[in-house]
């Protein structure tokens, strides 16, 4: 038991190394998610059908099949259209491009949970539909949609792991490198786990304070 402890103790700085490829991953992945997700929720709630259906079909796209499929067809699939991106663009971009359809149906969860009391306060008010967006709906659908990305971010933290199968040297794939040295298959992977459930952790705890400060009256739940 001492003896595993001891291991399990000198191989954690050699995987917290690989702790900021899977940050940087993460972190550009979700931006990358957040800034399609605010091009597809608009065209999908306030478009017409004729081009709803635009995001729609990203969404259910995206969303209906395996990101590990999605992974393979860019990583491996675009070069032979003449498109050849190094592992970890290409990681970055298809983890990017399937919290894109996540992120989306947030947004438009959010927008579509504001009750319709808000909007005819806000039109007796004298505002325009402009106005009402901007100043009353948005403000409340993105603190409602907090929690939700809050839980995506996290979840794209550990399917960041998906990228070590393409090379890309984050902590994932460091533990393999280790397996492969020290035969010791079980210690190391208990390690890598408890690295991610650290920083899962982290961010949760952290985006609670942040719920909490930005919590709406009337719509807090009990957790």
């Amino acid at each position: 038991m001492l003896d595993t402890l001891f291991f399990i103790a000198s191989i954690i700085p050699f995987l917290i190394q690989g702790i900021s490829v899977t940050l940087q991953v993460t972190l550009f992945a979700f931006a990358i998610g957040l800034a399609l997700a605010s091009l597809l929720t608009p065209i999908r709630v306030f478009a017409p059908v004729s081009l709803s259906w635009l995001p729609r079909t990203y969404v259910e796209l995206f969303r209906g099949t395996p990101l590990l499929v999605q992974l393979f067809l860019i990583y491996f699939g675009l070069p032979s259209k003449g498109i050849k991106l190094d592992a970890l663009t290409a990681g970055i971009l298809a983890l990017g491009l399937n919290s894109a359809a996540y992120q989306a149906e947030i947004f438009r969860a959010s927008i579509k949970g504001i009750p319709e009391s808000q909007f005819l306060a806000a039109e007796s008010l004298g505002m325009s539909r402009l106005q009402v967006y901007r100043y009353v709906v948005f403000p409340q659908a993105f603190r409602i949609a907090l929690p939700a990305l809050v839980n995506e971010f996290v979840t794209l933290m550990k399917e960041s792991s998906l990228v070590a199968i393409i090379g890309v040297a984050e902590l994932t794939r460091r533990g393999e490198y280790l397996v492969a040295y020290t035969f010791r298959a079980l210690e190391v992977y208990i390690a890598v786990a408890m690295l991610y459930l650290v920083l899962c952790l982290t961010f949760s705890q952290g985006a609670k304070i942040i719920e909490k400060k930005l919590k709406i009256p009337g719509y807090e739940r009990s957790r």
